[in-house]
């Protein structure tokens, strides 16, 4: 997921959790408020309710006066006038659903209130000489009810309709944000090794965008000078460094040719010359494989067709070694032609399965080595199968280190050039490499290449 997504969603996930709680505060505040108003005026019903009581007479027939012209009749509106004994007990008759515990409540505090459901309950306690009484209104509040559904109603169809435009300002937000930030990749994008000179625009302010463009020129300022360096090494690294060993061969082969030097200065001559073959072969790996890890000199693309391609680097390797036993499987080869083509340089990629197939059997001594063609999810893939020595797995993760080689290859000539080699190739070509090994077993090598879409 992208940063600008993840901004958005958390600047949805904080922006809708502000929004709940402030909806919830605002709920409950009125939810309080609500009973708190309805309770106050049952208390104003109880105490008038109390006084018609207590007063009969003319003073009674006042307060139901005022009642009946003043406040409002309640839904369900019902009065309770009980007297207390000595001990504070209360009998409440028969078919009157009022709780002991509020009763008890009354009595302790003096007054009480509670609701069940939608019914509303409040009580207090009155005296006249040394009797005690208790007066209790209830009544329900179902405006009240309603009026708390529909703001709740309100809140919730509103948190959504907000979650939805929080969620478009953000997205509208983070996209504004991250421009500068998308200017700066799609620039980056363009730099390749052939224009290492390029730079990005320099912005003014001391923002980590800023900040941001200082440091991708210091690191490409840093990059042409490696490139630089690493160029003009491999431009002259050939003719510098192969001279002087072609004159040594040379000289040394001279004097292998004479026949008046002695038996011990033939072998010196020998050591020589073999030495100094070995070393320009050396020479030519590392010099390939440095070029091979640097694209800003591409030799010629083309759109090359993979079997020919490994029908050829098996030839050149029996060549070499005519005791090599190698089996080119066909049997899952596509049968669309086109997923066997792949953009790329002939000479680099040849080189690269030649390796791996030359690395099969030298390893395998010579037993059959087994290649297989197959196309999947729009890639070429070449599986290379030996029933070779295999490596060591705790070894697998250092084989395409240069100069590695495993434990068990004492035996068999090499520098540890060729699979670090193979490697850079074949990730020049945006494709990737696959190895699984079993010690006495075998080793099975797959190489993945992207189908040339072109073709």
């Amino acid at each position: 997921m992208k940063i600008q997504s993840k901004i958005t969603l958390l600047f949805l996930l904080l922006s809708g959790g502000i929004l709940l709680l402030l909806n919830s505060s605002v709920f409950y505040l009125v939810y309080k408020f609500s009973f708190e108003d309805f309770f106050k005026r049952l208390e104003a019903r109880v105490n008038i309710s109390a006084q018609v009581h207590l007063f009969p007479g003319a003073k009674s027939v006042a307060y139901q006066e005022v009642r009946n012209r003043y406040l409002e009749k309640l839904e369900s509106e019902r009065e309770y006038f009980f007297k207390t004994d000595t001990l504070d007990k209360v009998h409440i008759p028969g078919g009157i659903n009022i709780k002991g515990t509020f009763i008890k409540s009354i009595l302790q505090d003096g007054k009480a209130h509670y609701k069940v459901d939608n019914t509303f309950y409040a009580g207090r306690v009155f005296a006249k000489g040394a009797e005690r009484y208790i007066a209790i209104v209830s009544a329900a509040d179902p405006s009240g009810f309603q009026e708390l559904k529909e703001l709740q109603k309100i809140l919730m169809y509103g948190f959504f309709v907000a979650l939805v435009l929080i969620y478009f300002v953000g997205k509208i937000f983070s996209f504004y944000t991250f421009q500068p930030v998308r200017r700066i990749i799609n620039n980056v994008k363009n730099i390749t090794a052939n224009n290492l000179h390029f730079r990005l625009d320099e912005l003014s302010g001391k923002d980590e965008i800023t900040e941001l463009s200082y440091t991708f020129n210091d690191m490409l300022n840093r990059l042409e000078t490696a490139f630089e360096t690493q160029n003009n090494f491999v431009s002259n690294a050939s003719h510098e460094l192969r001279t002087p060993l072609t004159i040594i061969s040379s000289e040394a082969e001279l004097a292998l040719g004479k026949q008046d030097i002695s038996h011990e200065q033939r072998q010196i001559f020998n050591t020589i010359y073999s030495e100094s073959e070995k070393l320009g072969q050396i020479l030519s790996s590392l010099l390939t494989l440095a070029q091979s890890g640097f694209d800003g000199k591409k030799q010629r693309w083309e759109s090359i067709r993979i079997d020919e391609l490994v029908m050829v680097a098996s030839e050149s390797i029996k060549k070499i070694n005519p005791g090599s036993n190698i089996l080119i499987d066909l049997e899952n080869m596509p049968v669309d032609e086109k997923l066997l083509y792949v953009s790329g340089n002939s000479n680099l990629l040849r080189l690269a399965i030649t390796n791996i197939i030359s690395n099969a059997c030298k390893y395998s001594d010579n037993n059959m080595v087994n290649i297989r063609l197959l196309a999947e999810n729009n890639k070429v893939i070449i599986a290379v199968t030996d029933k070779g020595i295999g490596i060591p797995q705790s070894e697998l993760q250092h084989i395409f280190e240069p100069f590695f080689r495993a434990s068990n290859t004492h035996r068999y000539e090499g520098y540890g050039i060729g699979l670090p080699l193979t490697l850079n190739i074949i990730r020049l070509h945006k494709g990737s490499l696959g190895i699984r090994s079993e010690v006495g077993t075998g080793t099975e090598m797959k190489i993945f290449l992207p189908v040339d879409a072109s073709v």
